[in-house]
């Protein structure tokens, strides 16, 4: 496993009308394996473009990302990738869902359907394997998607709004099987997401981006993760440092919600 090191990362988009967008600037830091980033701010702050460009979907036009020694610059086997809606093949079942990588690159398949059933116990689907994918809510549909990523095992894991089409009870269940994962297999993972009370549950540190052009404008280092591993995140969000820190970070990306209204930006 490898450090994850963006060194001032710049990206220009020019717009079918000539209008030139600078959706990140200057974003340098440093992710250390076996963190667990979290990054949130309003629209247009770049927080996607951050997160394709370190899944290589994208080339950056300055600057640099590299994970261990090596620039990205195209998907790779060492980063795995949790998109919002699963992108499951929902044909297939579960089982074939899940060792898809493997059996694209010719594993043995005794050896793959062991390394299956181990993740989907783990996240909790013991028993689905050779369940239909359609058949799945949108939840089990989540959880074969980490089981997917997982078993490849990638340096660094990426998530794309992982939880945003899930609702309340089951964001939450998700949310703390995202934190057992980090904390049993010492994964570094980064998780772009729009809430601000999930960027602080899955966030050892927590990045606030700022738009017009996109560059990191604030880090947090918090608790919260750390305690989710063994206490219930309703009593956490009860606190009164999670609640402090919540409202500064939504009063932040209001400001800047405000700012960009208020100048007449697109």
């Amino acid at each position: 496993m490898s450090d994850l090191v963006s060194d001032n990362l710049n990206m220009k988009f020019t717009t079918p009308s000539g209008l030139v967008v600078h959706a990140l600037k200057d974003v340098s830091f440093t992710l250390k394996k076996g963190e667990l980033l979290s990054v949130l701010g309003p629209s247009g702050c770049g927080k996607t473009t951050l997160l394709n460009i370190i899944a290589g979907f994208l080339n950056p036009t300055g600057g640099s990302v590299k994970l261990g020694d090596n620039e990205i610059l195209a998907p790779g086997v060492d980063r795995g990738m949790v998109f919002q809606q699963g992108a499951l093949f929902e044909w297939l079942t579960v089982a074939q869902n899940v060792d898809f990588g493997l059996r694209m690159k010719g594993a043995d398949p005794i050896e793959t359907a062991k390394k299956v059933d181990e993740w989907l116990e783990i996240v909790g689907l013991a028993g689905f394997g050779d369940t239909p994918t359609y058949q799945l809510s949108g939840g089990m549909q989540q959880r074969i998607a980490l089981a997917r990523c997982l078993i490849n095992d990638p340096d660094l894991i990426l998530m794309d709004e992982p939880l945003g089409a899930l609702d309340a009870l089951t964001r939450e269940k998700m949310q703390s099987l995202i934190l057992k994962i980090w904390k049993e297999t010492g994964k570094t993972i980064m998780i772009i997401t729009h809430s601000v009370e999930e960027a602080l549950m899955l966030g050892e540190r927590l990045f606030v981006m700022a738009p017009r052009p996109g560059r990191l404008h604030k880090e947090y280092r918090l608790p919260f993760a750390q305690m989710g591993l063994t206490e219930d995140p309703r009593d956490i969000k009860k606190t009164q440092h999670f609640g402090e820190t919540r409202e500064e970070i939504l009063s932040m990306i209001w400001d800047m919600e405000e700012e960009i209204m208020g100048g007449g930006s697109l």
